[in-house]
């Protein structure tokens, strides 16, 4: 090793610890209920929210991919009975662990400052009026969703969407932290005032104490990340306050450099020291396949998982179908450390089959006998968890290479 050159984490290792970190290394067990799903999503930091339902929710796939015990109804009483559980804003909408709460305030301040210069040029120059009046309804009335509140709807594009008066009096209401989103009937929120929710909140903690708190667990479910990428992870902390911390904490010993091996070339990067000797002795990843939500938080930042596993996934939602290169909506497939491939399917309610219509291998992987039968026994098993009774395989199930 040349003289000040950095330690080097190889990309085997980077994908174990990644995978390790994610909760993806050891293979799917708990009751995926009660005090154990409560430690899982804290253990995750957040799990995303998200309103496609191709198959099932977002935040439901996350957490059956690490507890295959996990059923939808488990979640909701964590958040709407004993309230271990919220659901607020990181890069999106999110579902957090309360005892997180006394951190993440400080997003609702900075939130509301920036839409308060903001959204008024949206709404319109009455806008500021519109939430007091559904702050006061609240108050007096209690919960309520967007449908109760509904007024004349937008007469004209936006570019943002065409939300009534009272529905974006809401959002800003809730992404401020004044509300809070008391539960969900279906897909639809319902609100409330933060304090009837989430308890009064009387600690402030500074915020120098939480920008340390919000750097700090963001490493440690990353394991190793740049600047940027620990700022992004709550996206609460600025990327220059991170930079800062970054800086603190490798003058006080706590943090070091290294240059981590990508599928193509090296980036440098954060780590605490140990972690590289650590990744010696993490097990390997289970040979299991996995069907991937999307939005799973290993996939959450595209460009981090392209360069570690050398796998490009973008959403084709919004694409129109003759352009797609894969589906609307198609799963990645994780199997050991790789993402051997993406899948097209969707639940057929109707004939209660799981429909399989594409599914293409990575570029040198092959779907062998042994392969295809370990995706089968886990389709069958997510089938089963959708709601599903059985399989149906598409003519044309197996591409013969990507696009």
């Amino acid at each position: 090793m040349a003289e000040n050159a950095l330690p080097l984490l190889d990309n085997r290792g980077a994908r174990k610890l990644f995978l390790h970190r994610h909760l993806l290394g050891e293979p799917p067990k708990g009751s995926g209920k009660g005090a154990d799903l409560a430690g899982l999503v804290r253990d995750l930091g957040f799990v995303q929210v998200d309103s496609v339902n191709t198959l099932a929710r977002a935040h439901d796939m996350i957490l059956y991919a690490r507890r295959p015990a996990y059923r939808p109804g488990n979640l909701a009483p964590l958040i709407e009975r004993d309230r271990l559980l919220f659901e607020h804003w990181t890069h999106d909408a999110a579902i957090l662990p309360t005892e997180f709460l006394p951190h993440i305030r400080h997003r609702f301040q900075r939130d509301a400052n920036q839409m308060r210069a903001r959204w008024p040029r949206w709404q319109g120059s009455a806008f500021l009026e519109e939430l007091r009046k559904v702050k006061d309804h609240v108050a007096q009335h209690g919960e309520v969703c967007s449908a109760d509140l509904k007024s004349e709807e937008a007469t004209k594009s936006t570019g943002w969407w065409d939300w009534h008066p009272s529905k974006a009096a809401l959002e800003f209401l809730w992404r401020s932290g004044e509300l809070a989103v008391s539960r969900r009937q279906g897909f639809r929120k319902y609100y409330d005032l933060s304090d009837r929710v989430l308890g009064p909140q009387t600690e402030q903690v500074p915020l120098e104490e939480s920008l340390d708190w919000l750097n700090n667990a963001a490493l440690e479910r990353l394991g190793f990340a740049t600047r940027g990428e620990i700022a992004a992870f709550w996206d609460i902390a600025t990327p220059k306050e991170s930079r800062a911390w970054c800086q603190a904490e490798l003058q006080a010993g706590r943090l070091i450099e290294a240059e981590v091996e990508c599928d193509k070339g090296r980036r440098r990067v954060y780590l605490r020291p140990g972690t590289l000797e650590s990744t010696v002795t993490l097990p390997d990843p289970p040979k299991r396949i996995r069907v991937l939500s999307p939005f799973d938080p290993a996939l959450r930042d595209r460009k981090r998982a392209e360069r570690l596993f050398g796998f490009h996934y973008r959403i084709e939602i919004f694409v129109p179908a003759p352009k797609r290169s894969y589906g609307y909506y198609v799963f990645p497939l994780l199997e050991g450390d790789r993402l051997v491939g993406r899948i097209d399917m969707k639940a057929n309610r109707e004939s209660g089959t799981l429909d399989i219509a594409r599914l293409w291998p990575e570029e040198g992987v092959r779907f062998g006998a042994g392969r295809i039968a370990r995706l089968e026994a886990e389709l069958i098993r997510v089938a089963r968890f959708a709601g599903l009774d059985r399989l149906h395989w598409g003519p044309d199930w197996l591409a013969a290479s990507q696009p």
